[in-house]
This record gives structure tokens, C-alpha cells and sequence, in this order.
């Protein structure tokens, strides 16, 4: 009996070491022309991936678009080009640790180092005297609820609102209800680095396929997209330190719903009432 489980360890060991080691999967043709598209810039000695497009001629209007959890600025794809139809400049990044962007690891990752990086992409481009439209979704709620309280503050280099838009994101932690994995690899320190390297395909699409609705879900090419971003620069190995973003969130509840509750800049909400971390009708009920 002892015998047969070595043969079986010998086969395996090997077997382990090969699929925690197999490479990211090569970017699509839709991928590989969005990057082509982008720019970088260096933001604390990261590099930054971003999109800045011309659009309607005679508008003077600017949007900055800001991605959610656990992918990059691609999300906007589908978008982009009727974006750019109705707005002088469409701009989007990948924040630090997604996408295209640098994923140092280890690294504190953090909502306040996001929104400070969108403050310099702005500056970089020229517009920090301009007004703009700001769209977010999901971690890019927080990002921009951040974004917020740093305008109505009047902080040195903050952003000039036009309006905000929000979409599907845990802006209230008690309506905010993480997935299984998500609270695994925030809250185990044990476990998160053996997770982030057994996460593989079919456990993601599964994850982000149980977010969507039922007639909105991603195609297999879109999963596919989504989940070699993720992977892009070993973008998996530094999940768990992203996802401390939920604990700040309840940390800096006072602040990021307070500036939400007293601003004067024109808000706007986009929800999808199937979304189970942000569950109807608790999250519309506190909203409203």
C-alpha cells in the first residue's frame, strides 16, 4: 500500500509543479489591438497602461473611464467607439496591478495609490483644469468615490468633476456580499499565496459567470479576454493583496459614503438588480 502512494506522489509532484508554472495564454487579436492602441505612462516608477482617444469634433467634453475587479480597462470595449462619438476625449486605464499595467508584488495596494495614479494620469494629459466626466464600475466605484472626497476637499492636484456615474460596485460594505474565493484570499494569509497559484481558467469563468445575468453573459472569446488579462504579468499572483480593497472600504466607509451623501456634483447609478454581491433590493434601498 506505502509503495502505491509513492508512485502516485512521484507522478504527481511533477505533474503540480508543471500547472502552477504554465504560461499566461497568448493576448487574442482584440487584445493585442487595444494594447497596440494604448500608451504608458510611469507613475512611482510603475508603468501605466492607458487609452486616450479624439472623438466628437465641436465637444469639449472628456470622460475618464474606471474598470472594475478583477480586469482592466478592456471592459470598455464594446463601448469605446460610440463613446468617442458623444465625447471630445474617451480616457481609460488599468490600475496598478491589472491588465496591462505593472504588478509589483509584494506591494500595499490600495484605493487612495489608485486614485492618486488617476490624479497623475489626468495631470500628465493636460487636463487637470479641466472638467470631467467620470464613468466607474465596481473597484473603480471606490476609486471614484476617493476621487470624490478629494474634490469636494479641494486636495492639492484633485480632479475637476463635470459629473459621476457609478455602476455595480460595493460603495456600502453591509449590502456588499464578496464571493467565497474573494474572502479566502483577503482574510487567509496562509492560504492566499497556494490559492492565487491553484485559480486557474474554470474556476475564473465560473466566478465572474456567476456575477453576470442570465442573457448578459460573456461570450467564451470575452472570458478568455478577460481571464489573459488577469493573467498578464502573472496578474493572478497579486489577488490577494488587490482584495484588500474590501477591508478599506469598511475601514473608510465615513469617508467614501460621505462624500457620496454630501456632494454637489451631478451623480448618476447604473445597476443591474441581478448582481448578487450587491444584492437587490438592499443595495437600491440604501442608495436611494
Amino acid at each position: 500500500m506505502r509503495e502505491w502512494w509513492i508512485h502516485v506522489g512521484l507522478i504527481c509532484v511533477p505533474l503540480v509543479a508543471v500547472y502552477l508554472h504554465i504560461p499566461p495564454p497568448q493576448l487574442s487579436p482584440a487584445l493585442q489591438k487595444w494594447h497596440s492602441a494604448g500608451e504608458a505612462f510611469h507613475f512611482r516608477g510603475r508603468e501605466i497602461f492607458y487609452r486616450d482617444s479624439y472623438g466628437a469634433l465641436g465637444s469639449s467634453d472628456v470622460v475618464i473611464l474606471l474598470h472594475g475587479f478583477p480586469t482592466s480597462s478592456f471592459d470598455w470595449n464594446k463601448i469605446w467607439e460610440p463613446l468617442t462619438q458623444r465625447f471630445h476625449r474617451v480616457i481609460a486605464l488599468d490600475f496598478l496591478g491589472f491588465g496591462f499595467s505593472d504588478k509589483p508584488r509584494p506591494h500595499r495596494y490600495s484605493i487612495f495609490e489608485q486614485a492618486s495614479m488617476v490624479e497623475a494620469l489626468v495631470a500628465h494629459l493636460g487636463l487637470s483644469n479641466q472638467r470631467v466626466n467620470l464613468v466607474s464600475h465596481d473597484y473603480g466605484d471606490t476609486v471614484a468615490l476617493e476621487l470624490l472626497y478629494r474634490s469636494d476637499q479641494n486636495r492639492t492636484g484633485h480632479l475637476t468633476f463635470n459629473s459621476l456615474c457609478l455602476s455595480n460596485g460595493g460603495i456600502f460594505p453591509e449590502t456588499h456580499y464578496p464571493r467565497l474565493l474573494q474572502t479566502l484570499l483577503k482574510d487567509s494569509s496562509f492560504l492566499a499565496p497556494v490559492l492565487t497559484r491553484l485559480t486557474n481558467y474554470m474556476i475564473f469563468q465560473k466566478g465572474i459567470g456567476d456575477v453576470f445575468g442570465p442573457y448578459t453573459q460573456p461570450t467564451d472569446a470575452e472570458f478568455w479576454d478577460m481571464w489573459t488579462g488577469l493573467r498578464y504579468n502573472d496578474g493572478n499572483l497579486v489577488l490577494d493583496s488587490i482584495l484588500q480593497y474590501i477591508n478599506q472600504r469598511l475601514k473608510h466607509r465615513e469617508r467614501w459614503v460621505g462624500a457620496l451623501t454630501s456632494t454637489f456634483v451631478p451623480l448618476h447609478m447604473i445597476y443591474g438588480p441581478m448582481d448578487p454581491v450587491n444584492p437587490h433590493p438592499q443595495f437600491i434601498r440604501l442608495y436611494q
